[in-house]
């Protein structure tokens, strides 16, 4: 007997269509009422209200807090790092846009007068396009500021970018990462955290077959999304169960009016939010709990780190839509860069073309975005990168975040990672990088294993 097809709803998908919309109005209608519990809780927090001292006082406070918190659109944050230390030095540090396109913008974070004689890499820094800001690696960003010159992709949100400006998506992310490596010169290292992981390393790959002169002396994968195939996690068996049709159906919506990017088509921020609080859902309730008691105790430090926390999380911007389909189509439903079939404007993207630039992996062994062995299994496609240039860094506890944020990080990932790249930047400048090299297929990678040398935290 034939199997049935379940019934479609046209009511359902009809209400995605519009659930941007939809939940444009709904922010707007509740304003008032945010503004009406902002405004109470100013009046039972005002210390010459008596009031405030009260048991009743605090309450009230606490609870218009955490409903304007709840409720609000939460802007941009800023990375606010404003100066390092190099040399037992302290020097003021200002941001500067240094290259820009309709996507992103390329922010170099300038140090002032420094001791004289220290010669600094350049470091481009790639954040994640995955829903938050490149200020989600203030604290990556902040660990390599006393020991290069530092650069992070500032993307945009795509709801402020007007139609006008064409489509974006993973090829054009490749050509925006060639476009930068090609302004900072070939004396730069390159990290792509996460996400960017698979257009870095595809970006490379381009440039290393058309021997472009600008490769970076080295680039470190962390926590990316290489080969899902390897130890998938919920959020990998997810994207290949549901396929890439089913997000563009239920997913997928036009950019509301008045914002700039009107009539876009995106993946929408609070939808992302919305999936990462799934996730931890009961983590995060008891975290607001905890909130409203510190606020009711009066323990303003605890309040503090949680504010801050959630100005953080809780800042998201939309993805344009071709981009977020593309990568999921590419990256998680058909694995096509460790297949080798990947390309790039109809080029192939060969992982053995990459001959120059060094390789480092790094990994968390908690990590429930990407598993164990996803970024790992770069070493195994990179078949034409030297043994003694490549490096796999396991960093045990530490999660998803932990990889490029966090004392662990700090103390043990950040010191390996420096050492690596000063090495590789030393035999690259001696010339031991080799510059030609009898290239293997792509379709040998599957079957080379190349040796790993394995750092501290292996």
């Amino acid at each position: 007997m034939r199997s049935q097809r379940p019934p479609r709803h046209p009511e359902r998908r009809l209400m995605n269509r519009h659930m941007y919309f939809l939940y444009e109005a709904a922010h707007s209608l509740i304003s008032p009422s945010r503004a009406v519990a902002d405004s109470v809780g100013l009046f039972y927090r005002n210390p010459l209200n008596p009031l405030s001292q009260t048991a009743f006082g605090r309450n009230m406070a606490a609870a218009c807090e955490l409903y304007e918190r709840l409720t609000r659109r939460y802007g941009k944050p800023a990375f606010g790092l404003h100066t390092t230390e190099i040399e037992g030095e302290v020097v003021p540090v200002t941001e500067s846009i240094v290259w820009e396109k309709p996507f992103c913008r390329l922010i170099r974070f300038v140090r002032g007068p420094h001791p004289v004689g220290i010669k600094q890499s350049k470091l481009l820094i790639v954040a994640p396009m995955s829903g938050h800001y490149a200020t989600l690696l203030r604290g990556t960003v902040e660990a390599f500021l006393p020991s290069h010159q530092v650069y992070i992709t500032d993307w945009s949100d795509a709801r402020m970018v007007p139609v006008t400006e064409g489509k974006f998506d993973l090829d054009d992310y490749i050509d925006y990462v060639i476009d930068m490596l090609r302004h900072l010169g070939p004396d730069v290292h390159v990290i792509a955290v996460c996400q960017p992981s698979v257009p870095v390393i595809a970006a490379i790959a381009r440039m290393e077959a058309e021997n472009d002169p600008h490769v970076p002396c080295s680039m470190t994968l962390m926590g990316g999304p290489i080969d899902t195939r390897q130890s998938p996690t919920e959020v990998n068996k997810l994207a290949e169960k549901r396929g890439t049709e089913w997000f563009r159906r239920n997913v997928i919506m036009r950019v509301p009016f008045p914002n700039p990017g009107f009539m876009r088509e995106v993946y929408p921020g609070f939808l992302q939010l919305s999936g990462f609080m799934a996730m931890n859902f009961d983590r995060h309730v008891e975290a607001h709990a905890e909130m409203f008691n510190h606020l009711v105790e009066g323990d303003g430090d605890s309040a503090d780190k949680h504010r801050e926390f959630y100005d953080e999380y809780m800042a998201v911007c939309d993805l344009t839509a071709e981009f977020y389909l593309q990568t999921v189509d590419t990256v998680f439903v058909r694995h096509l860069l460790p297949k080798g079939q990947m390309t790039h404007h109809g080029a192939p993207v060969d992982l053995g073309a990459i001959r120059r630039t060094a390789l480092m992996t790094v990994e968390g062994e908690k990590d429930d975005i990407s598993g164990v062995g996803q970024t790992k299994a770069t070493h195994d496609l990179c078949v034409n990168i030297p043994k003694h240039r490549q490096l796999y860094h396991l960093q045990p506890k530490v999660g998803h975040y932990g990889v490029f944020n966090g004392s662990r990080f700090v103390r043990h990932i950040v010191p390996a990672m420096n050492k690596f790249m000063a090495e590789m930047e030393l035999s690259f400048e001696k010339g031991d990088a080799p510059r030609t090299i009898a290239v293997k297929p792509a379709a040998a990678a599957k079957a080379v294993k190349t040796p790993v040398r394995r750092g501290k935290g292996a």
